[in-house]
């Protein structure tokens, strides 16, 4: 018996089978799933390799495998970069690794942010859900005594939903943290 995600196994079990009852879909393959998450993090053009191995360290704890520098691709003079210099880090989460890391994230990062409300109930038009995090260190992998620099991260939930409402539904039903809608009436002076 090989080791199935705790995330993971909701979904097959509670939440496949609510979005059928409430879709209506005829097809199992029509249901929306998981597709990947990639993280992805710029990094300063004036970096030292210190700076940069530092955060290369950091994706790499956070997402449990070994994260991509990206590269410029020509110079631009303006913002001192030149050709080939390393601008970013990203990695891209499939599988098991991808459900364990929505299931930290759910669970332990996002309820560890100060005064946290919930997250942007807006998707991409086509399914997809963008969230950006202003400070890494809400993971409990990094040890907030070795942090130098505090980074950002951009996170990108891609699912096979083909339409925002499907795709938010089916993130509710995982757990996300969307925001209340606020409310219409007028606030009292």
């Amino acid at each position: 018996m090989s080791y199935v995600p705790t995330l993971k196994k909701l979904y097959v079990e509670q939440v496949a089978p609510e979005l059928v009852k409430s879709r209506g879909y005829k097809n199992s393959h029509e249901v929306p799933k998981l597709v990947k998450i990639t993280l992805n993090t710029g990094i300063d053009s004036e970096a030292d390799k210190n700076q940069i191995t530092d955060i290369q360290r950091d994706i790499a704890a956070i997402a449990g495998q070994k994260p991509v520098l990206a590269k410029s691709r020509k110079a631009i003079a303006n913002f001192k970069l030149r050709e080939g210099q390393i601008v970013g880090c990203h990695v891209t989460l499939r599988g098991t690794a991808m459900w364990e890391f929505l299931y930290r994230l759910l669970a332990v990062a996002l309820p560890t942010i100060r005064d946290f409300r919930g997250v942007p109930t807006k998707l991409d038009g086509r399914g997809n859900y963008n969230l950006g995090i202003t400070d890494h260190s809400i993971f409990p992998e990094i040890s907030v005594e070795n942090i130098k620099k505090h980074i950002g991260l951009d996170l990108t939930i891609v699912t096979t939903a083909r339409t925002d409402d499907e795709g938010r539904e089916l993130l509710r039903l995982l757990g996300m943290p969307f925001r209340r809608a606020e409310s219409t009436a007028p606030k009292a002076a």
